[in-house]
């Protein structure tokens, strides 16, 4: 990472207590960024400023922006919920809170500022969703998206799942347009990551589709390893990547893509 320099860059890190969030705060104090960090629970990092910040909870973003203030380089959303919270608040953190607090955050970013955000393998079907997605991604404020979800409960199933798969198309939908004002927009798709959150993946999915999910790999990855992508695509050496979906799976895409890693026969275990 010496190359990539962030001395002079104020960034904030939305999910900075534990996991992936941590890790990329960790990584950003590391080459000389100022972190402003937010989060549900309270961090022990060495932090420029710290807020409460809860993405279910919309009547608060705009306090949360008013605290942070000044000028915003990089904006990294690495909170979210697994499937083991009720769907539709998984749908509030993962997709719908952080779509609301990126679009609030906006104007403390400046030209040649970057926001990256965090979605997942699963979202890997999202162009077979495109119509419905779509519909979900019309709802322009916090209400009337979480009533789409609550109309929709079918679609939304386990919560997670539809989540990641919104904030992909989001994400290719809307750097088209804040790359207008110069700001880019980007998203990673981690595979299975040893971080807390993990134990409830765990609780809900069978082990051989865990495992299928780290092929050809073979092995989960660390949180640090998910950080350094990230703070790659908000770097101004990445200033011509923008509506990226970034895998960051060990190849995993890339083998289901070119009929190495068998997604029928994992989709099969997910069902029985």
């Amino acid at each position: 990472m010496s190359y990539m320099n962030y001395k002079g860059r104020r960034v904030v890190v939305a999910g900075c207590f534990s996991g992936m969030g941590e890790a990329t705060a960790r990584l950003l104090l590391d080459v000389g960024a100022e972190v402003h960090g937010l989060d549900y629970k309270d961090s022990t990092l060495p932090l420029a400023s710290f807020n409460r910040l809860d993405l279910r909870d919309p009547a608060s973003f705009a306090g949360v922006v008013q605290k942070i203030g000044g000028r915003v380089d990089a904006l990294f959303m690495c909170a979210g919920l697994p499937q083991t919270f009720p769907p539709v608040e998984v749908m509030k953190v993962n997709y719908i809170g952080t779509r609301f607090f990126v679009e609030a955050m906006l104007p403390l970013i400046p030209s040649g500022g970057a926001v990256a955000c965090i979605s997942s393998t699963a979202g890997l079907g999202w162009s077979r969703k495109m119509p419905v997605i779509m519909d979900l991604l019309k709802q322009n404020n916090f209400a009337d998206a979480v009533q789409w979800c609550e109309g929709h409960l079918d679609t939304v199933s386990e919560g997670y799942t539809f989540s990641k798969e919104c904030i992909i198309v989001w994400t290719q939908m809307t750097a088209a347009h804040t790359i207008k004002r110069g700001i880019r927009l980007n998203c990673t798709l981690p595979g299975p990551t040893e971080t807390p959150m993990m134990k409830q993946f765990e609780s809900k999915s069978l082990p051989s589709v865990i495992a299928a999910a780290t092929q050809p790999i073979n092995r989960r990855s660390t949180a640090a390893e998910q950080a350094a992508p990230l703070v790659f695509l908000n770097s101004v050496e990445a200033s011509y990547v923008n509506g990226v979906v970034f895998p960051v799976d060990g190849g995993f895409i890339g083998g289901v893509s070119t009929g190495q890693v068998d997604l029928s026969a994992m989709m099969a275990s997910a069902k029985s």
